[in-house]
Formats: C-alpha cells, sequence, structure tokens
C-alpha cells in the first residue's frame, strides 16, 4: 500500500498545532521530572546508602559517565527515529520502558549495578528525548515555532518542580520514588501518542556507519547549524558552572541571614528561578512568533544571562542571590524556548530532523560533563568571583554568536 505524503509544517492546521502544545508541554514536564528527580534527590540518596563514606566521588563517576552515555546515545536514538519514519511509536516504547529501567535501578545495591542501571535508564529515555524533541520541526508550522518551543521549555521549571518535590516525598523509600517517575513518564507518553496522530513518513533506508557518522558530523558543517550549536554550547557551560556550585557558593560565598542554612537558601532560590523561567519561556515564545524575529530574542537573552551572573560579583549578599535567581531565570527561559525554536529553522534536511537535534542535545548535555570539572578548576585559582566572571564571559560569548546565523531574523 502506497504512503501518504507526509504534510509539511506549513500545511498542518493550527487547530492540530493548538492541540499539540498541551501534550508537547506534558511529555517534557514529565521527561524533566524524570530527569531532575532522578539525579537531583533519588541517585544521591541511594548512593550514599550503598557507601557513606565515598559518596560525593562515587555520585561523581556515576553522573559523569551516564552524562556520557546520554550525550553519544542522543544522535542514535534520533537517527533510528528518522529511519523509522515514524515518532510516536519510539515515545511510547521509551516512556514504557522507563517503568522497566526505574524498577531496575532502585533494586541494584553496589555502585557498578547503579551506574549501569542507570545508563540503561538515559538510553531509553533518549528514545523518549528524541523523537518528543522532533515532533516540533515535523508537525509545527514556522509561524508557530515559538508558542510550540514555549510549551517545550515550560517543561523544564514545571516538569524539574514536580520532580523534585515527589521524590523528596520518596526520600525514605526511593524504590518507591524511582517506580512513581518512571510511571509518571509512561502515562505521559500514553497520553501523548493517543492524542497526537501522526502520518507515517516515508522510511529512510539503511545507510552504512561510515556514512552515518559522515553524516553525523556533516550537520554541524551547515553554517547557520554551526553557530547555533556554538552558541547553546557556550550559554549552557556557563549557566551549570554556576549553578552546579550553587550549594557552595552559598556556604563559602555569601552571607547569609541568621538561621538561614545554605541547602535552606537552595530550596528559595530554585522556585524564584523557575517561577521567572516558565514566565519568559512563554512570554518569549509568543512574542518571537508575534514578531518574527528569534536572533533579536536568543541574543538579548544570553547577553541578559551574562550581565545576571555578574549580580553576585557586584553585590556577594543574599539580596544579591535572589536578584541573580531571577534574572538569570528569567534570560535562561526565554534563551532556550526562542533558540529551540531558532534551531528548527536552520535544519539542513527535514528528513533528518531527529538525527540533527540529537547533535543539537550534545550541545545540553556536553556542557553539563565539562561543568563541574571546569568550574572546580576555576574555583581552585581564584575562588567563587572568577566562576560568576567566567559564567558571564561565556553567556555573553554565546549572545554574539548569534550574529553569524545567515537563514532566520
Amino acid at each position: 500500500m502506497a504512503l501518504s505524503p507526509t504534510p509539511t509544517p506549513a500545511d498542518v492546521p493550527t487547530r492540530t498545532t493548538r492541540g499539540l502544545l498541551p501534550l508537547l508541554f506534558a511529555g517534557n514536564t514529565a521527561m524533566y521530572a524524570l530527569y531532575l528527580g532522578v539525579g537531583s534527590v533519588l541517585l544521591p540518596i541511594q548512593i550514599e546508602r550503598i557507601d557513606p563514606a565515598e559518596k560525593v566521588a562515587n555520585l561523581g563517576l556515576v553522573a559523569g559517565v551516564a552524562a556520557v552515555f546520554a550525550t553519544f546515545f542522543n544522535p542514535f536514538a534520533g537517527a533510528l527515529s528518522d529511519r523509522s519514519g515514524r515518532r510516536n511509536p519510539w515515545i511510547l516504547g521509551g516512556g514504557l520502558a522507563a517503568v522497566a529501567a526505574m524498577a531496575l535501578l532502585g533494586s541494584v545495591d553496589t555502585v557498578l549495578l547503579v551506574a549501569i542501571a542507570w545508563c540503561l535508564g538515559q538510553a531509553v529515555m533518549n528514545f523518549y528525548q528524541a523523537a518528543l524533541t522532533s515532533v516540533v520541526p515535523d508537525r509545527v508550522p514556522v509561524a508557530r515555532r515559538g508558542a510550540a518551543s514555549a510549551a517545550v521549555g515550560l517543561g523544564l521549571p514545571v516538569g524539574s518542580t514536580i520532580g523534585v518535590v515527589t521524590a523528596s516525598a520518596f526520600a525514605d523509600h526511593y524504590r518507591t520514588g524511582y517506580l512513581t517517575l518512571g510511571l509518571v513518564v509512561a502515562v505521559a507518553a500514553l497520553v501523548f501518542t493517543a492524542g497526537a496522530k501522526e502520518q507515517r513518513m516515508a522510511p529512510k533506508p539503511a545507510t552504512p556507519l561510515r556514512e552515518q557518522v559522515a553524516a553525523f558530523l556533516g550537520v554541524l558543517r551547515e553554517h547557520d547549524f554551526r553557530w547555533a550549536f556554538i552558541g547553546r554550547w557556550l550559554l549552557v557551560l556557563g549557566y551549570f558552572a554556576v549553578v552546579g556550585y550553587q550549594l557552595y557558593v552559598l556556604q563559602d560565598h555569601i552571607t547569609l541571614p541568621a538561621g538561614l542554612e545554605p541547602a535552606e537558601a537552595v530550596a528559595i532560590l530554585t522556585p524564584v528561578s523557575a517561577v521567572t523561567m516558565a514566565l519568559s519561556t512563554v512570554l518569549g515564545g509568543v512574542l518571537s512568533d508575534r514578531l518574527d524575529r528569534r536572533k533579536l530574542f536568543v541574543g538579548l537573552s544570553a547577553g541578559l544571562s551574562g550581565v545576571s551572573l555578574l549580580i553576585p560579583v557586584v553585590s556577594p549578599t543574599w539580596g544579591g542571590m535572589l536578584v541573580f535567581s531571577a534574572v538569570n531565570g528569567l534570560a535562561f527561559g526565554c534563551f532556550m524556548a526562542v533558540d529551540t525554536a531558532l534551531v528548527t529553522m536552520v535544519l539542513p534536511r527535514a528528513e533528518d530532523a531527529a538525527r540533527d537535534m540529537g547533535v543539537l542535545n550534545i550541545a545540553n548535555a556536553g556542557p553539563q560533563i565539562l561543568a563541574p570539572f571546569v568550574a572546580s578548576a576555576v574555583v581552585g585559582i581564584g575562588g567563587y568571583t572568577p566562576l560568576f566572571v567566567f559564567g558571564a564571559v561565556l553567556a555573553l560569548a554565546g549572545a554574539l554568536a548569534v550574529r553569524p546565523i545567515k537563514g532566520v531574523r
């Protein structure tokens, strides 16, 4: 039987797109709930119970190995999705497999097995993530990309809050916490695939491994995509180099009000950042659609992120940290929403969307691998003030990286 032609984004009815946005929000919220709930709460608790004396080193090892694995597995998962001509089966399969992966992760009791189980969890979640990420360039018209990217980006602050709160509720029963977060993803996958119908694209023929690697690297030779990749890499590295050391900054660099412990301060700063991030994600995405300007919003938000990182340098106080968290959340939310829309407009080939978006995800995951090592070296040399300055320089460089992009306003 002949396959129906795949609609181009411009052919997608607006009403269908509007129905898709809540599903994209739900799917991404569930994904970030699992990532943040596991990474921030459940995994540290589990590793501490296995070996309290070596918990810091073991957590760094497990998280680092899993991050490296996820960085290189995501484009592979995206390429398989492209080759099949489908997204929904991969979203559903990855979501359902997350339950089994989380059950396995909660049942192991050695650091080695935790690392293996979390890598398996990253594998199934990357099938889910790669296919879900490609829905925007597949099914959303260009004029609605900003709103769609806002729906995707809003999943980060909402999902992180849900994930951390859920995981914290099961701190004494982390196995149940793992299963609960796995079920959240499974339910989201079921709801998404039931509500977001897709027309099958023509499947791609099998490609020799050497050609796959060449194509994977070749996308970075595309002028606009390469500069978008560089800008994302720089901003994310600067952001996580500082945010990853936030607890130690509050312990050793900031004078807190009497009676406020550093861990309590983190619990206050996180929702402050999440609220402004959510607000700017929506506003940035919608306004970039209405004004049909992507580079402007991406450049300004990256620049604002750089400025925000200088606030604790000028004012190393609790008030300064509150302002920093609010402004940095505002900048980061807008950047991630509009930059995602921008990238979907500079993809070299629509039929390779999942693979190429997987390459872009390296600009998200790669800096998170490097950030702890880079930050520790900077702090070791000069303390926390140079760390903030370093992050600001990277963010401002990320803002400048948008300028050479030619195919998008």
